[in-house]
């Protein structure tokens, strides 16, 4: 809108402020729309019901309310150059603004500026503290999401942003027996409302699909995950989070897209190793493993953004599947060496690598030094499961384990079932237990760590849990 000026006063049309050499005057807004209307029209008469119908509108107002505006206007503005009021009544017809009027355009200020560029330079803010993956920086991108949002509420980047820091949040309490439920309802709302604000914006939708994967809406969220990539299918982004939520042979070609526009990227290294896991391609993973793990790390050996853990996890139960014990030990000392940089799985990682040590310990016969490791991974993660079986097994192993009866078992359920059996030399019906929730089991990639879940040490009894794996490769396809 433009600024007017005449004398020694200007009138801003946008703050609709009237300043005389700079003084900012005390004028009601009814009465700075009736000089507007008057100074867009200078020279010129304006009836009073144009006056009337522009400036209060609806309400209704008679002649003597608009009298006094004029009054009170001429009262504040004074005589002009020539002596006369710069309003001037033009009876039965309306008022005219006379004397001299410049008008020039608007012209934002370096305030104005910076408070549009505000929202984008919080969304750079929030998203690079969110690529670290360390906790500490996740809960001051959620900070600064919510900043943004009280400023400009139908922002979507910033939707976006939040969502994702959200999820994050509720990521770091997933393991819990209190995960933070609140933080994934506020991450589904605002990646609902960012696809409602942008329904064209594939990083709405990726993060919405990553979203209904944590709900349990697995195939919603394969469908929002797969019209992100349709959206914008160079973005590297949105190809990680389709393989993030995908499975099997989907998995791979999503992650293979990934490093296809970002070499390196060794989350997809890890990724792409599960899949080869659940097919008991065990080189395959390593393999993959090696690629991810040398990347982890620049020349300088700092570390770089979107950095992984569980790589070295991974690899070890690899080893101990193979009985490589010593190796598998090197490389779960190597993952712990990561527990305190603060990143966003890195205590559950911590916890899964201390039962790990656990199950090694416990093979080896050292009872000690498994309870300690066992003990370990409860610390970290107050609930774990399978570091309690162990903690159990070592506490009554001469008198046996009592199961629990249940006839419909998730996949994790049965795993934990079956460790008791194989506890108690009973392979072959933990064998076919855990084959049993695998058939019964939704689609998706429950049960992958089957090969190299380390208390049942399958590949000891591999003709036992042929029938098993089989069915887990099936459904990794």
């Amino acid at each position: 809108m433009a600024h007017y000026s005449f004398g020694n006063f200007v009138v801003d049309a946008d703050t609709r402020r009237v300043t005389r050499e700079g003084e900012i005057l005390q004028v009601s807004d009814r009465h700075v729309g009736v000089l507007l209307e008057l100074l867009a029209r200078h020279g010129s008469i304006v009836s009073k019901d144009a006056l009337i119908e522009a400036v209060w509108q609806d309400v209704a107002v008679t002649d003597n309310s608009l009298e006094q505006a004029v009054s009170a206007l001429r009262r504040r503005l004074g005589a002009g150059p020539d002596g006369q009021p710069y309003i001037q009544t033009v009876p039965r017809q309306g008022y005219r603004f006379i004397g001299a009027v410049s008008q020039v355009a608007a012209r934002a200020s370096d305030e104005a500026l910076d408070e549009l560029l505000a929202p984008h330079r919080a969304w750079i803010e929030g998203r690079a503290a969110l690529e670290t993956l360390e906790r500490g920086q996740i809960v001051r991108a959620r900070h600064v999401f919510e900043g943004v949002l009280e400023r400009a509420s139908d922002h979507a980047p910033a939707h976006i942003g939040l969502a994702n820091a959200c999820i994050m949040q509720f990521e770091m309490t997933r393991a819990d027996a209190q995960p933070d439920v609140a933080a994934l309802e506020a991450a589904t709302r605002h990646s609902r409302e960012a696809c409602r604000l942008a329904p064209d914006y594939g990083e709405a939708w990726a993060t919405l699909g990553f979203v209904l994967d944590r709900t349990g809406r697995h195939v919603d969220a394969l469908a929002a995950s797969r019209r992100a990539v349709t959206l914008e299918p160079d973005n590297w982004r949105h190809h990680f989070r389709l393989a993030y939520v995908g499975w099997g042979e989907e998995r791979l070609r999503a992650a293979r897209r990934t490093l296809g526009l970002l070499p390196g990227f060794a989350l997809a290294h890890w990724l792409i190793a599960t899949v080869h896991v659940a097919r008991h391609g065990l080189d395959e993973a390593e393999r993959e493993l090696t690629i991810g793990i040398a990347s982890q790390s620049g020349a300088s050996g700092a570390p770089l953004r979107f950095s992984a853990v569980a790589l070295h996890w991974l690899r070890g139960l690899i080893h101990l599947a193979r009985d490589e014990q010593q190796a598998a030990l090197e490389a779960f000392e190597r993952e712990l060496a990561f527990e305190d940089r603060g990143h966003l799985y890195g205590r559950e990682c911590c916890a899964n690598t201390w039962y790990a040590i656990g199950a090694l310990r416990f093979r080896q016969g050292d009872r000690e030094a498994a309870a300690t490791a066992f003990q370990q991974a409860i610390k970290r993660i107050a609930q774990h499961p399978l570091a309690r079986l162990g903690l159990a097994a070592l506490d009554t192993s001469d008198r046996g384990i009592t199961i629990p009866a249940d006839d419909a078992l998730s996949v994790d359920a049965a795993i934990g079932r079956a460790i008791v059996l194989v506890l108690a030399a009973k392979h072959v019906e933990a064998a076919a237990l855990v084959e049993q929730a695998l058939t019964a089991a939704p689609q998706g990639n429950a049960g992958w760590t089957l090969p190299i879940e380390p208390l049942l040490h399958v590949s000891a009894h591999a003709g036992i849990w042929a029938p098993a794996l089989a069915r887990l490769r099936t459904r990794a396809a």
